[in-house]
């Protein structure tokens, strides 16, 4: 996909562009020829990320969102990197999400999170995590996505203020070690955002 058509979906997943002119559009996506805005409109609507018309705006006027998928999460040993790389989108239906704005999704790796209960849903390897990535002040008790030594971790956020230490626990059917994190890490440790619902992978057993 075009950097610019990704800078639009990206805009129109904040703002609603429907009554923006494309100059206006252009200067906040840093492109200063507006026939180019066009043209990457237009052909966003030929493969269906919006709606045919004067409206862009994704949200409010599809179906079906594009949430950016920005790469995989480790719930088991650190061995995946979090680059924030853009892997693509997960075409998703607005029904089936709580929340349709400042969101993200990543692919869970490994099975530290199997036991988890984000609104009655596990976390297990395959399954996609949607991110609220304004929500960056979590509360003990939360699942977060956080960043330590480059890596992306999906876990339970707990305070624990008589030892004045953030404790990040897997809850799974192994016998894993928490990570801790003290208060002095902080802001080096980075809390992405926080683990709102679960798409759970298919389940083709039945076919």
């Amino acid at each position: 996909m075009h950097e610019i058509q990704k800078k639009l979906i990206k805009l129109s997943q904040k703002k609603d562009i429907s009554n923006m002119t494309l100059r206006q559009i252009g200067r906040l996506i840093g492109e200063e020829h507006p026939q180019k805005v066009k043209h990457h409109l237009n052909q966003l609507e030929k493969r269906g990320f919006f709606e045919y018309g004067k409206k862009f705006d994704a949200n409010k006027k599809t179906k079906f969102l594009n949430v950016p998928i920005l790469g995989s999460a480790n719930c088991g040993e650190a061995t995946i990197f979090a680059d924030e790389c853009l892997e693509g989108y997960l075409k998703i239906s607005s029904k089936l999400l709580k929340k349709k704005k400042n969101i993200f999704s990543i692919k869970a790796k490994g099975s530290s999170m199997n036991r988890a209960n984000v609104k009655g849903n596990t976390i297990d390897d395959g399954d996609f995590v949607i991110i609220d990535s304004s929500d960056r002040s979590p509360k003990s008790g939360d699942y977060v996505l956080s960043i330590i030594d480059d890596v992306a971790n999906i876990k339970k956020f707990v305070f624990d203020r008589k030892n004045k230490q953030v404790i990040l626990l897997s809850e799974s059917t192994e016998d894993l070690p928490p990570i801790y994190v003290h208060l002095k890490d902080f802001p080096k440790y980075v809390v992405s955002g926080k683990v709102i619902q679960v798409i759970k992978k298919p389940n083709l057993k039945w076919l």
